[in-house]
């Protein structure tokens, strides 16, 4: 992880268009491959045009976000998650610390405000799946919210389905290799929103958005407004905004993708500073990050070809269901994670915080 570079200060994130994948000839699966392949090694983030989720769907989404957001804090914590382990319902704002998941302590808690649905045991009716891991869904009484963001999720879903074929073939293996780490994989969908507290009119020196991390799991579909706040981390520790061209999605690849590659793709550090406009007042921000996480029992092992002769891989293998409690404990229980102490020395060594 982190050898993401930039050029004169500004680190390009690729954009992608992956639209001939299922429709294109050989040689057209043979370039969105390597591009695909030249920015998970790079910058470890890339922009994917030609996904085909209408605009109409982002709308309504959208919409639903918005609905849902700006309902009464007393009435959004109702939906609150029972215990910090299940991944599911509402986090109120300074609630969580992201940097935890890392294993580096944080001054204050992040701003952001959030809400959380996801893969359920009942969506698997074949499978005997543990529900602490595929918990029900907490579902407000937003009219079309659960109709728009469940549409959000099968459109964001599909895609990522979509780029695991191109990551195998990127990687030389087998068509379809992803698919039993994959067919029953714990998605998350989490909903964002940067703004302060009523009554709130400034924020804390040290305050973060969202703190530094990387994400934990396979891949991240993220939906998110072109107003400024995500940078991404770069190898000799400068942060870089990031900004979604229009009628993009941004992508990046998260730890367990990492792992499986032996760090030849990147699970890239990224933060999220509190949204500000001129004047230094905190502006609206909303973003959808969709984890493609894997099987709850899948095991992840270095990948064939990824470790050089006579070299051991880099990581331990671990479990799927293992790493995301690990991480999941730091950032939403409040547990120093210990087995993270790769990402936690990139971030120790990142400028300007």
């Amino acid at each position: 992880m982190g050898r993401a570079t930039a050029a004169d200060g500004v680190l390009e994130v690729p954009a992608i268009d992956i639209s001939a994948w299922t429709t294109g000839t050989e040689a057209d699966r043979t370039a969105i491959s390597a591009a695909v392949d030249e920015a998970a090694r790079t910058v470890g983030f890339m922009q994917i045009r030609g996904h085909g989720i209408p605009e109409s769907t982002a709308t309504a989404f959208a919409d639903a976000l918005d609905g849902f957001f700006g309902l009464p804090m007393e009435e959004k914590k109702q939906l609150r998650s029972p215990s910090p382990e299940i991944n599911r319902g509402y986090t109120p704002p300074r609630t969580e610390k992201l940097s935890l998941s890392l294993g580096v302590p944080a001054t204050v808690e992040d701003l952001f405000e959030a809400f959380n649905v996801g893969s359920e045991a009942t969506s698997f009716p074949e499978l005997d799946l543990p529900e602490t891991h595929y918990p029900a869904n907490l579902w407000p009484s937003v009219p079309g919210f659960r109709e728009a963001v469940g549409e959000w999720c099968m459109q964001a879903g599909g895609l990522a389905e979509r780029l695991l074929e191109i990551f195998a073939n990127a990687l030389g293996l087998t068509d379809g290799y992803f698919t039993p780490f994959t067919d029953h994989s714990l998605d998350v969908l989490r909903m964002n929103h940067y703004m302060l507290p009523e009554g709130e009119l400034a924020i804390d020196r040290d305050q973060m958005g969202m703190g530094a991390h990387t994400d934990y799991g396979i891949v991240t579909v993220l939906w998110a407004d072109r107003v400024s706040g995500l940078q991404i981390l770069d190898t000799h520790g400068d942060w870089h905004d990031v900004l979604p061209e229009p009628g993009c999605l941004l992508v990046n690849l998260g730890d367990l993708l990492a792992r499986w590659t032996n760090d030849r793709w990147l699970s890239t550090m990224h933060r999220v500073l509190p949204p500000t406009d001129s004047r230094g007042r905190v502006v609206r921000r909303r973003s959808a990050a969709y984890f493609h996480d894997g099987n709850w029992d899948a095991e992840i092992n270095c990948l064939p070809g990824c470790v050089p002769a006579g070299a051991e891989p880099l990581y331990p293998p671990t479990t799927v269901s293992r790493h995301l409690a690990e991480k999941l404990a730091g950032s939403r229980a409040g547990k120093l994670n210990e087995n993270s102490p790769r990402e936690a020395a990139r971030l120790r060594a990142a400028k300007n915080g």
